[in-house]
Order: C-alpha cells, then structure tokens, then sequence
C-alpha cells in the first residue's frame, strides 16, 4: 500500500495564526522563518524539514497540543483511527516488512492513540505518526487480553522460549495467530518486554508477571496480517515530531519505566506460589 499523505502545515499555519490572534508577519518574527517562506507554503503547502521544526516547536511551546488533539477530532469524524510511528518515514506499507521478532512476527502494526505510537520513535530525530482510518469488518480477528496466552505468543515471537515450540499450548496459540487477518492485543514495549523475559528464564512466576503487566496501561495494539485486511487500512495525515514534543515524550519513558520497575518489585513479593514457565508448559 503506497502512502501519500504529508504534514498538513497550510492548515495549521492557518490555525496558529488564528490560535494566537496573529498575523503572518507577526508569526514570521516569532518563528525565525521568512515571510516568503510562509507565502510559498500557503501556495505549495509544503516545507523543508528545518522550517517545519521551527514552526511546530513554536507551536508546541505556546502549549498547543496540536497532534494529540487532532487524534481526538479524528475519532469523532472516522470512529476507528490508528496510529504508526515510523523512525524515517513511510512511503509504502506491506504486511511482511516488519521483523520476524515483533511480538506477533510480520505485519503491519498500529496503536490506539498518537501517544502510543509516538513513544515508539520518539528516540529518532526524522521520525514520524501517521494516523489511518481502519475497519474490522469482514477480518478474521484474534483478541487477546493481558494473560499467559498474549505473553506466551509475544515470547514466542521474540524467542525467548525456543525450548518449548513444540508444546501443544504454544503451538495452538501461534496456529491462531498464523491464521488471523488482524491481532488485537495489549501493547508489550521493551520494559514490558523485560518483565516477560524474567519470566521466559524462570526468574518470576506467570502471576507476579502478569501482574507486573496489566497496570502498564499501554492500551491496545492492531496487528494486520494479511494483505486482505491492510486493504481496508486508509491513510490520513503524517505529523511532524518536534525536538521539545520528543523530548517531552522521553522523559514520560523514563517516569513510566521506574513504575514498570516498581510494580514488578512489588508483584515478586505479594505473588510467590504461581506456577513457573516449566511447570506450565512441562
């Protein structure tokens, strides 16, 4: 699937100017960026990148929460919106350019919420969201909620459980997920991730691990497997990711990672009598 969508920077010039009560010149003085550079950009509605950091880090320190809140009016309009972070832009989508080793193998993976997806490339300085329209309908689906199940599938496909593949419990989980047009399931990122590979070594029980995970609250992710389902997936709009929004979002990590940390401490001491990964799948 190709992509074409772009930064909609003639609409949010637009915004700005209207936002703050303030005219082109006025916005060329605060931005550092030239009145015929405004000018072309009303005509062509495109921008260099330098000219776009400017403009949308002015816009993110006047506390305007641009893209987030587009999400919100995006979902209004459409209903079923997702998101992707990509850390050097997209041109074209298919259901097996992702790594083998994501938590369900290839696909084409897409979050909740524009946070979700920013947090995910937040590290990379030409890095992207995009936001798609997306309908489930007439997909084979597999749900999975925060349980061993979604962590035995993750561990399975960033293999860490290469011991236990042949199991009939591991087997049947993947057979599943091979045979599904889309997977919605819980989020797993590389802290999450942490507490599950403790788990994968023996080191926690199923329990303390779970437990460690379902307060996360990293929402839902869409996994879309195959190429009848990443039909019904239309492009919307790509947004730019300014230094100050970036930085805002790594620290946010950061805090998020002392609670992961935090509540796998805790979950070790209140849930010592699970069962672990040999006991379950002996």
């Amino acid at each position: 699937m190709k992509i074409n969508c772009d930064y909609r920077i003639r609409e949010d010039i637009g915004f700005i100017i209207e936002a703050e009560g303030i005219n082109k010149l006025e916005l060329s003085e605060a931005t550092k960026i030239s009145r015929s550079t405004l000018d072309s950009i009303a005509k062509k509605g495109v921008a260099t990148n330098e000219v776009c950091e400017k403009l949308y880090s002015y816009i993110y320190e006047q506390n305007y929460r641009l893209n987030s809140v587009k999400e919100e009016l995006l979902k209004e309009k459409y209903g079923n919106v997702l998101f992707h972070g990509s850390k050097y832009g997209l041109s074209e989508v298919t259901v097996s350019g992702s790594r083998n080793t994501c938590d369900f193998g290839n696909g084409f993976y897409l979050g909740q919420t524009y946070n979700q997806a920013l947090s995910f490339v937040c590290e990379y300085d030409k890095s992207s969201v995009y936001s798609f329209r997306y309908s489930i309908n007439g997909s084979k689906i597999v749900e999975f909620d925060c349980s061993l199940d979604w962590m035995l599938a993750i561990c399975y496909y960033r293999g860490t459980i290469k011991e236990y593949v042949e199991n009939s419990m591991v087997k049947s989980i993947v057979n599943k997920i091979e045979d599904a047009d889309l997977i919605v399931a819980p989020i797993a990122d590389n802290k999450m991730f942490y507490v599950m590979s403790q788990f994968a070594e023996g080191e926690i029980n199923a329990d303390a691990a779970l437990h460690s995970l379902s307060a996360s609250g990293l929402g839902l992710q869409y996994i879309i497997k195959t190429e009848k389902a990443l039909k019904k997936c239309i492009p919307i709009e790509k947004y730019y990711l300014s230094v100050p929004e970036r930085e805002d979002c790594r620290k946010a990590l950061i805090e998020r990672g002392y609670e992961v940390d935090t509540k796998l401490k805790l979950a070790k001491r209140e849930f010592k009598t699970g069962l672990y990964i040999e006991e379950l799948l002996k």
